[in-house]
């Protein structure tokens, strides 16, 4: 009938009853956050602590470590580490400067330098070191032994990485610093040295921090040049007291001992990355 008059809304579709997105992300967090404990609370009754701990947390064993594990073992990881970083900032420098040179045939060098020593692993270039080297020069006796040789190889091998570093952060820079310089009367060279690169160091500063870490971890790979018992670092002694002692203990230790530079220098890092992140602001 005419008259009638339907209620209100009766035409219109029911709402559907749901989860808003809000609330759909909070449950599948809470799914995940549940599977992850499950999986840490398997792991943890499968595994057999007590193996475990026979073979990699003798208190014994670990305790005989001390107090050369430090004075010895970290000391010549550390100063391993600094020589092949204060070599290869320095042979950086120079080949991100040929990589942006004028000069055809320096660009090409240092292209064919970078491209080949990022190419090759590390452990690689230990050997040429240690074994190449002599045979080709026989007699020849590199400056400072072992540690000479330990920083010509992780300074070959950081220089390749360090070099594209500082050519990321030298085109970083406005070039308008490099145009005012020049109308100060700056020459080309002088404006690179003196304004150019110490604004690129600071936008470089946390990659270049990250790259000691690898060093610092690549310095393992000094076994490979015959060291002597003043001369292990921190893989080698590890590896040693473990064959000594027939238990992995020394191994962990020495891992735990790796830990107590890495992991401030990541802080460090991360620090650094904030600070030029702020900056940009």
């Amino acid at each position: 009938m005419s008259g009638v008059t339907e209620p209100a809304g009766a035409g219109a579709r029911p709402r559907r009853k749901g989860l808003t997105r809000r609330q759909r992300r909070r449950v599948s967090r809470g799914v995940q956050y549940v599977v992850f404990v499950a999986a840490v609370i398997a792991f943890a009754f499968a595994a057999d602590w007590g193996r475990l701990q026979d073979q990699f947390a003798q208190v014994d064993i670990a305790r005989q470590m001390f107090p050369d594990v430090i004075t010895l073992a970290l000391r010549n990881t550390v100063l391993y580490t600094l020589s092949g970083f204060v070599v290869g900032l320095v042979l950086g420098m120079v080949l991100a400067l040929m990589r942006l040179s004028s000069v055809a045939p320096y660009r090409w060098v240092a292209g064919i330098y970078i491209e080949i020593f990022r190419g090759l692993p590390a452990l690689l270039i230990f050997v040429f070191i240690g074994v190449a080297v002599p045979l080709a020069f026989p007699g020849t006796e590199i400056i400072g032994g072992t540690y000479g040789k330990v920083a010509i190889a992780l300074g070959l091998v950081g220089a390749a990485y360090m070099a594209e570093t500082f050519r990321a952060g030298i085109q970083a820079v406005p070039k308008g610093q490099m145009e005012a310089a020049r109308s100060l009367g700056f020459s080309p060279a002088r404006a690179m040295i003196s304004i150019v690169v110490p604004q690129a160091f600071r936008i470089i500063l946390p990659p270049l921090t990250n790259e000691l870490v690898l060093l610092f971890k690549d310095s393992s790979l000094v076994l490979l040049l015959g060291v002597t018992l003043e001369e292990r670092e921190l893989s080698k002694f590890g590896r040693d007291l473990a064959s000594q002692t027939a238990n992995s203990t020394p191994i962990l230790v020495a891992g735990l001992c790796y830990l107590l530079v890495t992991i401030p220098l990541g802080f460090v890092v991360r620090r650094l990355e904030s600070k030029a992140g702020e900056a940009v602001k």
